[in-house]
């Protein structure tokens, strides 16, 4: 890297999150298109590329994808698939990865992105740390990093889960749920792991029996385990008891589809904890194992999105900015489990390489900031639409503090419907450093919008969509917030990837999360 020549390039993507990656591949894509050559691109990772490019999809091996939510009745009306429809570019990533439905193989989805990224010419370079910036007014124009290299770009998008080179940049960011007016308040962090040799008709075997047991009351023994996964709270004992069957006395039993496994209820979480002599509660007890969502991979491997662990903004951030990566009593924690698991028939337990972290602050200088009120509203008007999104306003271990903030300003829940929103980019774009984006959790998101924002699916078409328009500002010598919706949509029409628009206000509690959002803030 000594030749200075080397350093110059047209975008840089900073973090290696798979919207991030997808927006690289978009931007060299549509460029080639019009120019029939390949831009100079370089996507910059904190993490070790040979530990897998990706970031928390592939390092932190979250294998259980959430996919969009799509009522069977919308389906069949609009004749779309059981997961709506995607960018174009998200459905050629879960193809090239092998995804059937919901499980990703680390390692296929790292391979596939690696394809994508050289096929379009894309360099990468690892283990960046950021040590300054520069910037020629309010633009952002290089990277100076902690080896003493710099590296110069037009126009730059960042991808990491707290907004790290919007920040070096300058670009002001609240905290936690800040924008709710609590910015200590933040979702927990997982550790994914792994097991091996625990096979599915064991788990539903393991999870029947203990199921049964918790619902006996003749049976002492299982009895005290659940009084003691209930910290000896006799209220809370009964809560969990219940929350075993469904509405109709049913056992509410894992559900397992095509590549995963769906736990309903809290049998294995009592049984765990009864091991752990630790109540479940994530913010009594710090970490708790929950509900899993668990993806079924190859080799007799099952992925865990499970270990939850309580953090507030401040250690959000902290984790984000080392890397993700897990703290020594994270560790210790997983050891217990490891050793549960062990118990129940797994041959091997493995901890990912980097954390799940949620969510860590977002962005306040958007050019057109989005609340969960316009989520619920359908999102950016049809005319604008780059792609439509449905998911619910999933605060996965809650916020804390936010019910009795609620109470105080006479709101009696903090439940609102599911927003089913047209996609657009304008909050992912700065009006403090025009020439960078934020894609990921940490875009421009005000109130409960992160909750559903924060979803990866969703992150990929808004990067699909900045990786057209920093194409479009390199070759018309603009910035990436001179960019509109419009002429990304232009271009997806063009080329044949704009997917079917469906984004409706439908929303009876719309006008409540209005009030609710702004008196909140």
């Amino acid at each position: 890297m000594n030749n200075k020549e080397e350093r110059y390039y047209d975008i840089i993507g900073f973090g290696d999150e798979v919207p991030g990656v997808l927006a690289m591949i978009a931007a060299a894509r549509e460029y080639r298109r019009q120019t029939q050559k390949y831009p100079k691109m370089l996507l910059m990772s904190k993490a070790n590329a040979g530990e897998g490019i990706g970031g928390h999809l592939i390092r932190g091996k979250l294998s259980y994808l959430d996919r969009t939510q799509i009522d069977r009745p919308l389906q069949t009306s609009l004749n779309l698939d059981t997961f709506g429809a995607p960018s174009a570019l998200y459905q050629e990533f879960l193809q090239r990865a092998e995804v059937v439905q919901i499980a990703l193989d680390p390692q296929k989805g790292d391979r596939a992105l690696k394809e994508m990224l050289q096929e379009a010419g894309v360099a990468i370079l690892s283990h960046v740390k950021i040590a300054s910036v520069v910037k020629s007014g309010p633009n952002l124009t290089s990277i100076l990093t902690t080896r003493g290299e710099t590296y110069t770009a037009k126009q730059f998008i960042d991808s990491t889960v707290n907004a790290e080179l919007a920040q070096a940049a300058g670009a002001k960011k609240s905290q936690g749920f800040g924008t709710f007016g609590l910015p200590d308040s933040e979702l927990p962090v997982t550790l994914v792991f792994e097991t091996e040799g625990l096979s599915i008709n064991r788990l539903k075997e393991i999870e029947l029996t203990y199921l049964k047991r918790f619902r006996n009351l003749a049976d002492t023994e299982a009895q005290n385990f659940l009084k003691s996964a209930a910290g000896f709270d006799e209220r809370k004992a009964e809560s969990l008891r219940q929350e075993l069957v469904d509405s109709h006395g049913n056992l509410k039993t894992l559900w397992a589809g095509k590549d995963y496994i769906d736990i309903r209820c809290n049998a294995l979480s009592i049984a765990y904890h009864s091991f752990r002599g630790k109540k479940l509660s994530l913010y009594e007890s710090g970490a708790i194992l929950d509900r899993g969502n668990v993806a079924i991979l190859s080799g007799d491997r099952l992925s865990w999105n499970a270990l939850m662990i309580a953090v507030t903004g401040s250690e959000a951030e902290t984790l984000a900015n080392n890397g993700g990566k897990p703290t020594p009593a994270m560790l210790e924690e997983m050891k217990f489990v490891e050793q549960w698991f062990k118990s129940i028939g797994a041959k091997k337990v493995t901890p990912a390489s980097e954390l799940y972290i949620r969510h860590a602050g977002n962005i306040t200088e958007a050019i057109e900031p989005l609340s969960g009120a316009k989520m619920l509203a359908g999102g950016v008007p049809k005319s604008e639409a780059l792609a439509t999104f449905a998911y619910h306003f999933d605060v996965r271990g809650g916020i804390p503090g936010i019910g009795h903030k609620a109470l105080a300003n006479g709101f009696l829940s903090t439940m609102f419907s599911k927003p089913i929103f047209n996609v657009g980019i304008r909050h992912a774009q700065l009006k403090s450093v025009p020439n960078l984006a934020v894609v990921s959790p940490a875009s421009g998101f005000e109130g409960f919008a992160s909750a559903a924002g924060r979803i990866v699916e969703y992150n990929a078409a808004v990067g699909h969509g900045l990786g057209i328009a920093a194409t479009l500002a390199l070759l018309s010598n603009r910035t990436l917030a001179d960019i509109s919706n419009q002429e990304v949509r232009e271009v997806l029409v063009k080329v044949g990837e704009l997917p079917p628009i469906f984004g409706k206000n439908s929303a009876p509690d719309l006008a409540q999360l209005q009030q609710f959002e702004s008196a909140m803030a």
